[in-house]
């Protein structure tokens, strides 16, 4: 049995599932909007970034990269979290409608399987680098860049626990 409880493990999709009830909400004229990343250190920038991206439309999707697609982008000593528990804590939240896992070097197969309304990135990227873009616009759907907050970087924080653990046990 998983250690994940409702309600937040009922918001834990496979691509799958989650293209199933995409059509429901397409029915009932719900649009979706669709994230992705690896999220491996939840903060209040992640926090910020997604209530943000909620406002764009009726439904909220995250796809997250797998833990070997984390260690291939970030690496070997990333993911700090495990995919699990990285779905976990976003499903956890109330902006949140739907998370899956994908496991591919980008999200573009989540993107055309889900066809979302809206495709959102952090302010890291441009539009024309943001992948899936072209396919978003192709089918009607927006594409939208949403600026970091300041001070808010999963890789800095990383770094600023280790310079505390080193300062910590710099004479040990």
């Amino acid at each position: 049995m998983s250690p994940l409880t409702p309600p937040a493990q009922s918001k834990i999709y496979s691509l799958e599932d989650l293209t199933k009830l995409r059509s429901t909400w397409r029915k009932r004229g719900q649009s979706v909007v669709f994230t992705n990343g690896c999220f491996d250190i939840l903060h209040a920038g992640h926090i910020k970034y997604l209530e943000e991206a909620s406002r764009l439309g009726e439904r909220l999707v995250i796809a997250v990269n797998d833990d070997a697609s984390v260690q291939k982008l970030k690496g070997s000593t990333r993911p700090i979290n495990t995919l699990d528990s990285r779905m976990y804590l976003l499903a956890s939240l109330r902006c949140v409608d739907a998370v899956c896992p994908f496991s591919e070097d980008t999200p573009l197969k989540s993107i055309m399987d889900l066809q979302p309304d809206v495709l959102v990135k952090g302010g890291d990227y441009t539009t024309d680098q943001i992948v899936g873009a072209s396919e978003v616009k192709s089918w009607g759907g927006v594409v939208k860049v949403i600026p970091f907050v300041d001070g808010f970087s999963t890789t800095k924080l990383e770094s600023r626990i280790l310079d505390l653990y080193r300062e910590k046990n710099k004479d040990t």
